[in-house]
């Protein structure tokens, strides 16, 4: 199944009309926030009306990759996500814009200090790591943050600078569901499966977390998944079973994209788990950089959890 795909320059026109300038604000400010749902509202309509759409309904692939978005000149790629990059704040700004179309763009306060529009690029300290700094290690499929009570609707990932070896791999539920049994498919509706945290987030090696839970759940019509390949373990040995099913699925039927300067894919967190292939990282200001933000549908649940779009969620140990 492939990703629905649209392009945002059509011949001898733009989608995306050039952004009005943030001075003295930053990503994290409301006010930019702000100003960017405002920037988003000038898109062209029919971008619009497909972004909105996909919220509404995001079809079978889960996933909508939006082509040749404008991002301006990008300098070099930083050594960390919280490197100083010297770049205007277009593609920032952009980013957001189509957040907020989507729902409410929030940060989570252990992944880059909560920052609401995240830096992704290879670090040589997490070269073999299970981290989105990775680089030499196949990144596992997961639902982001699958452990968490909050967990994003969306995730967005705006390539800045691809690499033409590090494909993007995504395993949607209208993909995966023909290939399993209808026993593996009960077994994952059950809550006999459990989650561990993060590290980053607190969480240690090996220690599920919370109350046993359902991997697949929804309507037949718009089923839902919440799995982590290395994180998510089953109570019984039936779900034990029945994750290693869902597993052969997913290497079975899993597709990949490898994302280029301009792309913008957009992935329902409830829908489509991803992952990433290694690539060979130089380290020398010309690897790869996705700029990442997570949205919600709605602030509120979040409230006793969050100060201003940061989730503040703490789990013991």
């Amino acid at each position: 199944m492939a990703v629905a795909t649209l392009p945002t320059r059509p011949a001898g026109s733009s989608m995306i009309s050039p952004l009005p300038p943030a001075p003295g604000l930053r990503p994290d400010d409301e006010a930019f926030v702000a100003g960017a749902a405002r920037a988003g509202r000038l898109f062209a309509p029919e971008l619009v009306a497909a972004i909105e759409a996909f919220a509404d309904d995001p079809g079978s692939s889960g996933a909508l990759l939006l082509r040749g978005v404008p991002i301006g000149t990008i300098p070099g790629t930083p050594a960390t996500p919280t490197s100083p990059t010297g770049k205007d704040l277009r593609s920032e700004q952009l980013l957001l814009a189509v957040a907020r179309l989507l729902g409410e763009p929030v940060g989570y306060l252990p992944e880059h200090g909560g920052s609401i529009v995240q830096n992704l690029v290879p670090t040589k300290a997490d070269v073999g790591r299970q981290t989105s700094t990775s680089s030499g290690v196949d990144l596992a499929f997961h639902t982001e943050t699958a452990f968490h009570p909050h967990g994003p609707r969306h995730l967005l990932l705006l390539c800045l600078r691809g690499d033409p070896g590090a494909a993007t791999t995504l395993a949607s539920v209208a993909d995966l569901l023909p290939g399993l049994s209808p026993l593996t498919i009960e077994t994952l509706r059950q809550p006999l499966f459990r989650t561990a945290v993060d590290e980053s987030f607190g969480g240690q090696p090996g220690v599920p977390h919370g109350p046993a839970r359902p991997v697949l759940g929804g309507s037949d019509e718009r089923p839902w998944l919440c799995w982590d390949e290395e994180l998510t373990t089953g109570e019984t040995p039936a779900a034990t079973a029945a994750l290693a099913d869902l597993d052969a699925a997913v290497k079975q039927r899993r597709r990949e994209i490898v994302l280029t300067d301009g792309d913008l894919l957009i992935i329902d967190n409830t829908r489509c788990v991803h992952g990433r292939r290694p690539f060979q990282a130089r380290f020398d200001g010309t690897d790869r950089w996705l700029q990442r933000s997570f949205v919600v549908d709605s602030l509120g649940p979040s409230t006793h959890d969050r100060a201003g779009r940061i989730i503040t969620t703490e789990f013991a140990a």
